[in-house]
């Protein structure tokens, strides 16, 4: 069966070891994985993934554009695995120019994490990104953290609210750590969520409870590495009773329709 890894975060060698550190200190978990490309492929490969979704996030508006340009260089060297998601900073000056130059380069989506960037995603400041994107690309977003107000799935609601032609992914059943709320706020909505970063923490009935309040039809498969590995997260799936068919949308055919594949 063809899968896609929908959810993926790549770093340089330089910089791979002091990232996944920060990601392990921010949110307290060991991570599975070094955070390299060559880690992810790997492993990727051995777990029987088909292609990758890759991504990674700006801290800072000067870093967008060396960010993308490394994520490019990343798809042109491995052209039938990887699928690329851009970065983009919300105090940046020109998204708009920055989303046209991605879209150039072969991009498929925006990656977008409130929490490490410290932006409330329901703030009209950042309405400008939605704007630019609607229309062009999706946005992956990180959503929920229970120690901060930049993600709550109700913040998410506004967003869609304001944006309805606006195609996005929430990360994480859209709630982590806050997955009652995403489920009470967000379930009428036409929105796609990925699995990433969830299966440690829900048992499962309520990974599969997740799954019905969103729909089989706009469930994408994500392990978030490098924090978790995909064999592990691939098995969790295939343990909660989903039909062939209904794995086979959230391994490969939703991500395949919704970005074009």
């Amino acid at each position: 069966m063809t899968i896609i890894d929908a959810h993926t975060h790549i770093y340089p060698h330089k910089i791979s070891e002091a990232a996944v550190q920060s990601i392990a200190d921010f949110y307290e978990i060991p991570m599975a994985a070094d955070g390299t490309l060559e880690t992810l492929l790997k492993i990727g490969n051995d777990a029987g993934v088909s292609k990758f979704l890759v991504h990674s996030v700006a801290t800072t508006p000067h870093q967008v554009e060396r960010i993308n340009d490394f994520l490019a260089d990343a798809m042109k060297t491995h052209p039938n695995k990887l699928i690329g998601f851009m970065a983009l900073h919300p105090d940046m000056e020109d998204p708009a120019k920055e989303i046209d130059r991605a879209m150039a380069l072969g991009f498929k989506g925006i990656k977008l994490h409130p929490d490490f960037q410290k932006f409330a995603i329901d703030d009209p400041k950042v309405f400008s990104i939605y704007e630019a994107a609607e229309g062009k690309l999706p946005i992956l977003f990180h959503i929920g953290d229970y120690r901060y107000n930049f993600s709550h799935p109700t913040q998410l609601a506004t967003v869609l609210d304001n944006f309805p032609k606006l195609q996005v992914i929430g990360a994480h059943f859209a709630g982590w750590s806050e997955w009652d709320d995403a489920a009470k706020y967000l379930k009428t909505y036409r929105l796609w969520v990925d699995s990433s970063s969830s299966s440690y923490s829900l048992p499962p009935e309520k990974m599969r409870k997740m799954i019905d309040v969103f729909g089989t039809d706009f469930v994408l498969f994500g392990t978030d590495y490098p924090m978790w590995g995909p064999t592990k997260e691939l098995e969790v799936l295939q343990s909660l009773g989903l039909t062939d068919e209904e794995l086979e949308k959230i391994f490969y055919k939703n991500a395949t329709e919704l970005l074009s594949l």
